[in-house]
């Protein structure tokens, strides 16, 4: 099938990051160019390097904070942008209630800036990172698209409406401007050359790359947070999507965005609920290492259970997830093994 588009040269904001970085990789092998800014904050240079091992190409980055807006002006007169996906955002839940401001100057500030870079730039094409957690506690999974934003349970949550807000305001004011809004659910995975991965600095806010830690010996136990839910189990039903599927997914939102203006909103997920403890089995059986774990209080702010509809992202921009909950696990665990300290330098060399 012949191609639609033309090859765009991407920014990726936060490109180092955990799905910027499986992004990249998918932005190459459609044919596609990058350049990545970083700061490094949570993710690590290595990263770049791997990128070009796994694709063979030469990546343009930055090391640079998103919100120096006199770094980014820099950045967008060096290079032709076609269009920016904004991976740059602090998305820790339990740290952004300890650190709204935190939150709020970073995950705002940083959107500001690439708005106002852009419009000096003349670049029109936003591909947004947000996430389910705009939909609050009052909407009934699945959620649906065309549900109204709810009420969110902690500052991390509320950046993401107020940026979606943000970005269709500007949008309303430029008519010039296409925004794509993307939603995404549960991300896990690995790329299948264990190259690249989820490095979470510190302790992991995020069940499968504790369970990986927990499973190559960094952490003795995993504490399931509740075991009392008004689920089949009792633990919290989620939407786990590979990682791959995902970076897939903003391929196609580029690509949409390349020939259509004003505002869209897809939902990125399976539309299959997994629990906690189905992660946990699932990930022992692909593996074949066991998990220790233990059941312990409920955490404030989670949810009992959210699924994706996507039937949207399938019918509009021609996505679909081929990756199942064996490869999600499998592929962690080859990360994992292959880096039991993440990018830090206790791993193999590169060939």
């Amino acid at each position: 099938m012949k191609k639609e588009y033309i090859e765009m040269n991407v920014l990726l904001a936060g490109g180092a990051g955990y799905i910027g970085s499986h992004t990249a990789v998918e932005l190459f092998n459609a044919g596609h160019h990058v350049v990545i800014v970083d700061d490094y904050s949570n993710s690590s240079p290595e990263v770049i390097r791997r990128i070009e091992k796994i694709t063979g190409k030469s990546v343009v980055s930055y090391e640079a904070d998103v919100k120096d807006k006199e770094k980014m002006r820099h950045i967008f007169s060096k290079n032709h942008i076609d269009c920016v996906i904004h991976f740059a955002g602090l998305k820790a839940v339990g740290e952004s209630v300890r650190l709204p401001l935190k939150y709020y100057r970073n995950n705002i500030d940083t959107t500001l800036t690439l708005l106002e870079c852009m419009e000096e730039a003349g670049v029109n094409q936003f591909v947004f990172s947000s996430s389910a957690t705009v939909y609050g506690e009052e909407n009934e999974p699945p959620y649906v698209e065309t549900m109204h934003r709810g009420s969110c349970s902690n500052p991390y949550g509320w950046t993401k409406v107020m940026m979606e807000q943000i970005l269709e305001d500007a949008a309303k004011a430029n008519p010039e401007l296409s925004v794509i809004l993307l939603r995404y659910f549960n991300p896990i995975g690995a790329h299948e050359s264990g190259l690249i991965g989820e490095d979470p600095q510190g302790i992991p806010n995020n069940l499968m790359p504790y369970i990986a830690q927990v499973a190559v010996g960094r952490r003795d136990h995993l504490t399931v947070f509740g075991g009392d839910y008004p689920t089949p189990d009792g633990t919290c039903l989620r939407d786990y999507i590979h990682v791959m599927d995902l970076a897939n997914g903003h391929v196609k939102a580029v690509e949409y965005a390349a020939s259509h203006k004003g505002v869209e909103v897809f939902n990125l997920g399976t539309g299959t609920p997994y629990s906690v403890l189905d992660i946990i089995h699932a990930f022992e059986k692909a593996t074949g290492v066991k998990v220790k774990y233990e059941i312990g209080p409920r955490r404030a702010g989670d949810l009992p259970k959210f699924w994706a509809d996507s039937t949207k992202a399938q019918n509009v921009l021609g996505w679909h997830t081929e990756q199942t909950l064996e490869d999600m696990c499998r592929d962690t665990w080859n990360w994992q093994a292959k880096n039991p300290n993440g990018y830090k330098k206790s791993e193999p060399e590169l060939q």
